[in-house]
């Protein structure tokens, strides 16, 4: 919220309204009481203030008896879509009420916002957050789709505040449609194809979609900006005639307008006026390639003559290809002539890669050991998936649990690499939703480059979810910062050469000539090698500590000296799951952070000005 104007009755509402006025750096807060604070505003009187401000602010917060908010606001309230978003406080800043504009104007956050910093408690009224329901008059805006129903929005939303059976159709996968079936209420059913509801089941529909239908009961449309045009045209074809026929077409295909996301073609078609006239009238962007990006597409369907004019098979359905990073297309190359100018283009549309509803592989980081370790979004893919594949030695059976009922869940570390692409293949062809969790962090020894390589040859899609390493589990059990100030910048994270050989210039000895904090990886076998590389250049009596399996059940945390190094590990008769940390940081508390030390120079802010404090 950008312009805020917090109102202020009394002395203590005044204190309240300070408070607030420093999380909203855009606002003012006002009062008709005479007040020393340079940071408040006297006026001489605030229903003149209203009337002259109302249309140009975001949200007034009224701090004052609900009465006086209402009267205030009453005569100009106009409707929903354009008043700003008023909250009234208490003067004991109790209750923070959501006035006007509770969605669409976002009263409602703006509340729970400054019930929040006050410690209040925010009073919402609207059904759907009383019902913690979707707010249907805000989702487009949430996550930037366009808006079509059958009815009046407000009769829609009767219907679902009402709990009236629902029936909604994703077309897309995106952000937006996530959020949806996390959420739906328990008069929502999901859908994936339209084919699959029986209309008289339901009494309202919700679609998130790119194509037109034609439903009999009451709908909403949520359109996405998804779609990707590509064309090619004659020299002088007519802006007008073009961008008619163009919707009349897209019709024809059972497509919406609105989903158009961008507009392509070659190069030399960069200056055609019906291209830039269209693009600038909707403000969808025109994008064009060279010959040499175009050649670079196989298209279903080349063009010796468009070949032998401009050197390339085709232009419609390779740049639409371009523009979505997609393969394949949701309409081929279709020719078109305007009767009245005998004027030609060709059109071809295809789908936003990242938003088709397809299977994909989620390469997740389950963490260090701790089932409860593992990222939110982690968390989340393996609770959906209907195939999870993980490695018992390295991850406790126990991250498991957040597998669904029914999903196939099994332990790959008696399995050869064949068998596990050979599961995930199968599942793959399926569509079900596959994880491969790796422990730690995939990008740290994790040993799936071998597989992306397979899944690349295979043309199978995938994506990498992080997770939490264990040298950060380390430095949590070790109670430490692994960079220190003028002590430790650095942070190495490697391994000792065993009987994988080593890059040249990556040895142990090289990294020791930083000091910097080291974490040794999959070493503990050769510790005693290990420890006499590291003492080429590190202080014998540097801190070192060995810990195994960390977050786990059974960890176990040694530490000492690296000149002892070899007799530690010896000593704990642990041969394997064993990180070595070797560093000064190591449980260092002498050192002060500049942010904290009396002579770094700090920022204050006096009389609306920023001063800095030597």
């Amino acid at each position: 919220m950008k312009k805020v104007a917090f109102i202020a009755i009394t002395d203590h509402a005044i204190s309240k309204a300070l408070i607030l006025q420093k999380q909203f750096p855009k606002s003012v807060v006002v009062t008709t009481r005479k007040h020393n604070d340079p940071n408040v505003s006297t006026i001489e009187a605030i229903d003149n203030y209203v009337a002259n401000n109302f249309s140009q602010l975001d949200g007034i917060c009224f701090v004052s008896a609900l009465g006086i908010c209402v009267r205030m606001i009453a005569p100009h309230l106009q409707d929903k879509n354009s008043d700003p978003a008023v909250i009234c406080v208490d003067d004991q800043a109790t209750f923070v009420q959501s006035v006007v504009s509770g969605h669409v104007g976002g009263a409602n956050d703006f509340a729970l916002k400054v019930a929040q910093l006050l410690g209040a408690q925010a009073v919402i009224s609207t059904s759907s957050d009383q019902q913690n329901i979707w707010a249907l008059d805000t989702l487009a805006n949430q996550f930037g789709w366009t808006i079509a129903c059958s009815d009046k929005l407000n009769t829609i939303i009767a219907l679902f505040v009402n709990n009236k059976p629902t029936a909604l159709l994703l077309d897309i996968k995106d952000k937006g449609t996530t959020f949806l079936e996390k959420t739906s209420a328990k008069q929502v059913k999901v859908f994936y194809d339209v084919n699959d509801i029986n209309e008289s089941d339901f009494e309202l529909i919700i679609a998130v979609t790119y194509k037109i239908y034609h439903f009999k009961k009451p709908y909403l449309t949520y359109i996405p900006k998804v779609l990707s045009i590509g064309s090619g045209c004659s020299k002088s074809l007519d802006p007008v005639l073009f961008d008619g026929q163009l919707r009349e077409r897209l019709v024809d295909q059972g497509l919406l307008f609105e989903a158009i996301k961008n507009l392509g073609s070659i190069d030399i078609k960069g200056q055609q006026e019906a291209y830039l006239v269209w693009a600038t009238k909707y403000s969808i962007p025109f994008v064009t390639f060279t010959a040499e990006d175009i050649n670079q597409v196989t298209v279903p369907n080349p063009s010796a003559v468009v070949l032998e004019k401009i050197g390339v098979d085709g232009v419609s359905e390779s740049t639409a290809m371009l523009l979505s990073g997609n393969k394949k297309l949701l309409v081929e190359k279709q020719k078109n002539r305007i009767e009245t100018t005998n004027e030609k283009f060709t059109f071809a549309v295809a789908l936003d890669k990242n938003v088709e509803r397809k299977s994909a592989i989620a390469i997740i980081g389950a963490g260090p050991g701790d089932e409860s370790l593992i990222t939110v979004k982690g968390k989340e893919y393996l609770e959906k998936a209907d195939c999870v594949l993980y490695a018992g030695s390295l991850i406790p059976e126990e991250m498991t649990n957040w597998c669904k009922p029914g999903a196939i869940v099994r332990n790959s570390a008696m399995m050869t690499l064949e068998e596990q692409i050979e599961i995930m293949q199968e599942q793959y062809s399926k569509g079900n939703a596959i994880v491969r969790l790796q422990c730690g962090d995939p990008s740290l020894y994790g040993a799936i480059q071998e597989q992306m390589t397979i899944f690349d040859a295979l043309d199978m899609e995938y994506f990498i979810v992080p997770g939490i390493s264990s040298f950060s589990a380390a430095a949590a059990v070790l109670k430490s910062e692994f960079t220190i100030p003028e002590v430790v910048q650095s942070i190495v994270l490697t391994r000792g050469e065993g009987k994988t050989p080593m890059p040249s210039r990556e040895n142990l000895a090289a990294f020791a000539k930083t000091n910097a904090t080291m974490c040794i990886f999959l070493s503990v076998l050769i510790a005693k090698n290990v420890q006499a590389q590291l003492l080429e250049h590190f202080d014998a009596d540097t801190p070192v500590a060995v810990l195994y399996r960390l977050t786990w059940k059974d960890e176990a945390v040694y530490t000492g000296k690296l000149k002892d190094l070899a007799q530690i590990v010896k000593d704990s008769k642990k041969t394997r799951t064993v990180l070595i940390v070797v560093g000064k940081a190591i449980g260092a508390r002498k050192n002060r952070s500049y942010l904290y030390s009396p002579e770094w120079k700090h920022i204050f802010r006096t009389n609306k000005k920023f001063v800095v404090n030597e």
